[in-house]
């Protein structure tokens, strides 16, 4: 099963789904602006991604800004804010056999599939 972490308003986001699409790979469409992963999501999408919360953080978005955030920020507060500002979540990312990218640039993703 593969699964595609998606914001439709998002021209990488989009051109990572039409990649998938154009290469036959059927996705399961994430909306995770609207359908929000858990803390536990948010730990198990970084295990598979092999990154740190702060890399996985769109740090130039107004409400990181807002919420105080900064390099000295500890991961906790990290994922709660991802958790209930989910802009904050860098964007698009692929899961397939339990592994993760980001679709930046989006031809990334079909590393997943190699």
């Amino acid at each position: 099963m593969t699964i595609i972490y998606h914001n439709p308003r998002c021209s990488k986001s989009r051109q990572t789904l039409q990649l998938l699409e154009k290469n036959g790979i059927q996705a399961e469409i994430r909306l995770y602006l609207t359908d929000t992963p858990s803390i536990e999501e948010l730990q198990a999408l970084l295990s598979q991604l092999e990154i740190e919360p702060l890399t996985l953080m769109r740090t130039k978005e107004a409400i990181y800004k807002e919420l105080g955030l900064n390099k000295e920020s500890t991961d906790t507060e990290r994922l709660q804010a991802m958790q209930q500002n989910p802009i904050l979540i860098e964007r698009p990312i692929v899961i397939h056999n339990n592994k993760a990218k980001i679709g930046r640039p989006p031809e990334s993703v079909l590393e997943l599939f190699k």
